[in-house]
C-alpha cells in the first residue's frame, strides 16, 4: 500500500527498525480451557493488521493479552522495544495503546464530548494544586489545549452534530464511532480495534472503514482489529492473522490468507479447503 512517512513510516529501511508490537509465544489458560497457545508475530509501526478466525478462536482474548486486561499464563508481550506483560491497562495506555471494545464501553450519562475528554486523562499534566488555583496556574491552559484536540477529532469522525448529546441516546452505529473518537484521543501509536463494525448496516461500515484508513495512512496510528466482515478485512488490511482453537494457523498479505488450504479448512471444513 505505499510508503508511510513520519512516525509510523514504513519505508524501504523499516526492516531495520524494531517492530512496535511483538508477542512472543503468548499462552492463555482459564482453569482446564487453553484459550491461546503460543501465538506470536511482530507488528510495524504504521501497520494495517487484521485478526480473522472462527468464533471461539481467541481473537478477542488475544486483544485482552495486548491491552492488559489479562495477563498471559506464559510467553511475552512487548511495545516499543520494552517488555509491557506485566503492565497494568492504564499503563499500556499511557505508552500508547488504545482500545475500543466489541461491547460498548462509554459511560452512557456523559455527553459524546465528555466521553472523548476521558480519553485524555492520562495526558493532563496539571495535578490537584494546578487545579485549586484553576484560573492563576496552567490549568486552564491545558485545558483548552486538550479540548482543541478533541475537537479535531470530533470534525474528523463527523458527529459534530451529536456532540453535546447523552451518549446513551444514540443510535448504535455513532456510539461505535465516539467509542473510536475516545480511543483516538488517547493519542495511540498502536490501536486496538474490537469488531469496530459489528452491527453496523453497509453504509456505516463503509464510513468507519474510511476513518480507520485515513486513522492509519493520514494520522501514522498502526491498527490492530478484529474484524468478522472478510469484505472489509481483504480491502484495507495489509497483513491478516489467522487464529483457530487459540493458535496462529496462518499470517500474510491478505490474498495469501484467502488462498491457504488452513484457512479454507478453518472456515469452509475440510470439503472446502480441497475445492
Amino acid at each position: 500500500m505505499g510508503d508511510w512517512d513520519g512516525a509510523g513510516g514504513q519505508g524501504a529501511d523499516s526492516g531495520a527498525v524494531a517492530p512496535l508490537l511483538e508477542l512472543r509465544g503468548v499462552s492463555l489458560r482459564f482453569g482446564g480451557v487453553q484459550a491461546l497457545r503460543e501465538v506470536g508475530f511482530a507488528l510495524q509501526r504504521g501497520a494495517l493488521f487484521s485478526i480473522i478466525g472462527p468464533n471461539g478462536a481467541g481473537k478477542t482474548s488475544l486483544l485482552n493479552c495486548i491491552s492488559g486486561r489479562y495477563q498471559p499464563s506464559a510467553g511475552s508481550v512487548h511495545f516499543q522495544g520494552r517488555e509491557i506483560t506485566r503492565l497494568r491497562p492504564h499503563q499500556r495506555a499511557a505508552r500508547g495503546i488504545g482500545r475500543t471494545f466489541q461491547n460498548l464501553a462509554l459511560f452512557g450519562h456523559m455527553t459524546v464530548l465528555d466521553n472523548i475528554m476521558v480519553g485524555r486523562h492520562h495526558l493532563l499534566a496539571k495535578g490537584f494544586a494546578a487545579g485549586m488555583a484553576y484560573w492563576f496556574g496552567g490549568a486552564q491552559r491545558e485545558e483548552l489545549a486538550h479540548r482543541r484536540r478533541v475537537e479535531e477529532i470530533i470534525d474528523f469522525l463527523e458527529i459534530e452534530s451529536i456532540r453535546r448529546e447523552m451518549a446513551a441516546t444514540l443510535p448504535y452505529g455513532l456510539r461505535k464511532r465516539v467509542e473510536l473518537a475516545r480511543a483516538v484521543a488517547l493519542e495511540p501509536a498502536l490501536l486496538l480495534l474490537d469488531e469496530p463494525m459489528a452491527g453496523m448496516n453497509l453504509e456505516e461500515k463503509e464510513d468507519m472503514a474510511r476513518y480507520i484508513v485515513e486513522l492509519n495512512e493520514e494520522w501514522g496510528i498502526a491498527v490492530l482489529m478484529i474484524e468478522h466482515d472478510m469484505g472489509v478485512v481483504m480491502d484495507i488490511s495489509q497483513r491478516v492473522v489467522v487464529l483457530d482453537f487459540g493458535r496462529k494457523i496462518a499470517e500474510g498479505a491478505p490474498a495469501e490468507i484467502m488462498a491457504d488450504p488452513a484457512v479454507r479448512a478453518a472456515y469452509l471444513g475440510e470439503d472446502g479447503a480441497a475445492a
